[in-house]
């Protein structure tokens, strides 16, 4: 398997000599219902994703094709799925897809079947949260538990309190009792935490710490917080924490948990939520089954995401346009619009999954590549978004390739008619008004009023956001960052660039950071 720079591709040339035709694409004669149409691949589930109001056509598609066999992006899937060290800057292998269903040969390091190890831990962290929701484990004052708080940072945080609140709804509606409530510290400035704490009964609430080494900072500390605070409460602290983290952490085996759950240094941070990370929280909150129900929609999207044609794989032909984009039509933004308020933070969590993977400029090698990696990654809910930060999308210098996320139903079934129709299909009416609004513009005699169109969208929808539903959208992403990685030759499964502010940070603390504008700095900030 060969690993090549973009530009070294025979492809690359080709697709730099037609991107400049593309710029100028003219949706207001090519974007109709025929194309809409034409332009659908399935996702998983009832997941459908959209293209049609991108600037491609099939000689661009054709040419996507050509990247994606000569870059053997399907392949190295597999590779990555065997078990093959992808993780090249760490030596390590990228398992997150094993966490929701075998795809590859068996994975066997040290002798351990790693799948089955998954398995195992998926058994006993639901054990554990049907445990406690029956009842059978309680607080050290003898409560049931009725809330659960995470407490971990980045990856630990971004996408499992995401994935909560995507499915908060959906489980009052579909009458998930016991529901307990989750909530989430993140942020080492002490108002995070005892905002977190003054909103919750404390001889109730069970606290998750997640920390793969059992030594981040700013979760070390959160958690000294919740543990003074439960002591002075005159509540053993002891039986009111669960750890995840890995076997060789400090907090593994440790008697101050009740017990404590495993992952491995395959599975990165903010690949994580299909692990223990985010696994017990959601099934402390909704039951282990909504879990599982989520891990088989993310097994869907992975399964389908290695058909090598990518006119039948969503996750492929979804990354290869952003590489278009990117590379090609030069485009440096890319903004992700759920028109669903229940994935409110889901951009949030793509932020991170897309900015920290492909956020580089050496390849696998450690050698500067000399084209457009990762893009800017932001992103709000629709119809909040179009009072906001919509204007310079449509009339700004700048043009933004948009990601829409929409759903045929909302979660609660909870609506009005308010002037002959109901909100939920305002909100849809919005949704499909926009992408025609960014692709074809208007034409208006008053420079104001002149909307200039061009702005390239894609559109992800389904039936009703679920947990199968959830898992397909996170491994699309997930698999579409992956892909991109690919492309660009990049180890998308490191992150070394967090590296020198926490280093830093450690200088400041010990008072001899050797740096005089460092020292002036912290000064400032009254650290000294």
């Amino acid at each position: 398997m060969r690993y090549n720079n973009l530009d070294e591709t025979s492809v690359y040339g080709r697709l730099t000599g037609v991107a400049k035709a593309y710029s100028a694409f003219d949706f207001r004669q090519r974007l109709n219902a025929a194309r809409v149409a034409a332009s659908s691949i399935p996702i998983a589930d009832t997941l459908v994703y959209n293209w049609a109001a991108k600037k491609v056509d099939d000689d661009v598609i054709t040419l996507l094709q050509t990247l994606a066999d000569e870059q053997e992006l399907t392949a190295k899937y597999r590779a990555l799925l065997d078990g093959e060290v992808m993780n090249t800057g760490e030596n390590r292998r990228v398992l997150h897809h094993l966490l929701r269903g075998q795809l590859g040969k068996d994975v066997i390091v040290g002798g351990k079947n790693v799948g089955e190890f998954y398995r195992k831990e998926l058994d006993r962290l639901s054990a554990f949260a049907c445990d406690v929701r029956a009842g059978g484990i309680k607080s050290s004052g003898g409560k049931q538990f009725t809330h659960a708080v995470q407490i971990g940072i980045g990856g630990s945080d971004l996408g499992p309190r995401a994935l909560y609140i995507a499915l908060e709804n959906w489980a009052q509606k579909e009458g998930i009792k016991p529901q307990l409530t989750a909530k989430f510290i993140s942020n080492v400035d002490p108002d995070d935490a005892s905002a977190v704490l003054n909103s919750v009964p404390l001889e109730a609430t069970l606290f998750v710490l997640v920390s793969k080494s059992g030594t981040t900072q700013e979760t070390l500390t959160n958690e000294l917080f919740v543990r003074d605070r439960l002591k002075k409460a005159g509540l053993d602290a002891g039986k009111h924490f669960v750890a995840v983290t890995s076997e060789t952490s400090p907090l593994a085996r440790n008697s101050a948990y009740m017990d404590s759950f495993y992952i491995d240094d395959f599975i990165g941070g903010r690949y994580s939520s299909s692990s223990g990370v985010g696994g017990v929280i959601l099934s402390l909150a909704f039951g282990p089954a909504v879990f599982k129900e989520f891990l088989q929609g993310a097994h869907e999207a992975d399964r389908n995401a290695l058909e090598r044609d990518i006119r039948k794989n969503a996750a492929l032909l979804d990354a290869l346009i952003g590489v278009w984009e990117r590379n090609f039509l030069r485009l440096t933004f890319t903004a992700v619009l759920p028109y669903s308020q229940a994935l409110s933070r889901f951009p949030a969590h793509l932020q991170q999954l897309d900015m920290e993977s492909n956020g580089k400029r050496v390849n696998r090698n450690g050698e500067q590549v000399l084209y457009a990696t990762g893009p800017v990654v932001f992103g709000e809910p629709g119809t909040n978004g179009q009072h906001s930060f919509y204007q310079l999308l449509h009339q700004g210098t700048d043009t933004l390739p948009l990601q829409f996320i929409g759903f045929n139903d909302s979660q609660l079934d909870d609506d009005i008619v308010v002037d002959g129709s109901t909100g939920m299909t305002k909100l849809k009416a919005n949704l499909a008004a926009q992408i025609v609004a960014f692709a074809k513009g208007e034409d208006n005699e008053n420079p104001n009023k002149q909307f200039p169109g061009g702005r390239p969208s894609s559109l992800i929808y389904g039936k009703r956001l679920t947990p199968r539903a959830l898992g397909a959208l996170l491994a699309h992403f997930e698999n579409k960052v992956m892909f991109q990685g690919f492309v660009w030759n990049l180890n998308s499964f490191d992150q070394e660039g967090v590296q020198l502010g926490k280093i830093l940070t450690k200088k400041v603390l010990s008072g001899d950071s050797g740096d005089d504008a460092l020292d002036a700095y912290s000064r400032l900030l009254g650290c000294l």
